[in-house]
């Protein structure tokens, strides 16, 4: 049975000529947002900003647990 689903799909995707260059527009999309987008625009804050484990958990939990001061007038 997995080889029937193996060669269904292997004979469909060698067979098309507008997926291929479909899906090489996606794969190389995907390398763009998480390879370059994510090196440049989100660095790392907690590893550069923080030394220890200790530190960095600290941070969050105090991060989670802050509530946002209130506006005093309606």
């Amino acid at each position: 049975m997995l080889k029937t689903i193996w060669l269904f799909y292997y004979q469909g995707f060698r067979s098309m000529v507008l997926g291929r260059t479909l899906w090489a527009v996606i794969a190389i999309k995907l390398f763009i947002m998480f390879a370059v987008l994510k090196t440049f625009f989100f660095p790392d804050f907690l590893a550069s900003n923080f030394s220890t484990d200790a530190q960095r958990s600290a941070h969050v939990l105090q991060q989670l647990t802050h509530s946002p001061d209130r506006p005093t007038g309606r």
